[in-house]
């Protein structure tokens, strides 16, 4: 029995567009994070919000980052 080849689950042709739409939400995530930072007080800040929002923002800015490089001929 020959081995079966290793196959992506996702097809070639969305690795550029999987990278703008991730990159976007997490540029928008991080935005907002900054905004939340810039606007609120010491005193109000919730440190749930502040990770999660992190948290969020570099998963998605992760996977944007991998899809850019599979997109661009980087195999990692």
């Amino acid at each position: 029995m020959a081995p079966k080849a290793i196959t992506s689950p996702v097809p070639d042709s969305l690795y550029p567009t999987l990278s703008v739409l991730t990159l976007a939400i997490g540029l928008v995530l991080t935005a907002s994070f900054f905004i939340y930072e810039a606007t609120t007080s010491r005193k109000t800040r919730s440190l749930a919000q502040e990770l999660t929002t992190g948290a969020v923002a570099s998963v998605f800015l992760g996977f944007g980052s991998l899809f850019l490089l599979i997109a661009c001929g980087v195999y990692v």
